[in-house]
């Protein structure tokens, strides 16, 4: 979305999102920014972190919380993971 990383000026991709505390490969969301169906908190690790662990990914302690998003919004971040410790928020759509 916008012009992060060579994407177009709008959503091409539409994926439902399962949060997960697993944060590897399995769980990366690519780049995406995120649809809140229904609102509440949704805590992401943003795009472009690497993490501190030596692990090549991050952690859950850098993630960050965007609370009490409304129903129907969209989270203007490009996000790597949803993480499911700390997120509120449902019927969430990863738009690429």
């Amino acid at each position: 979305m916008g012009q992060y990383a060579n994407q177009p000026d709008f959503g091409t991709e539409a994926t439902e999102i399962t949060t997960s505390d697993t944060i590897d490969n399995s769980t990366d969301l690519g780049g995406a920014c995120l649809f809140v169906g229904t609102g509440g908190d949704v805590k992401v690790i943003l795009t472009g972190v690497t993490g501190s662990g030596g692990s090549g990914f991050p952690t859950a302690s850098e993630a960050v919380i965007f609370k009490n998003l409304p129903d129907g919004a969209f989270l203007p971040v490009i996000v790597s993971h949803v993480l499911l410790t700390g997120t509120s928020a449902s019927d969430l759509i990863a738009v690429k």
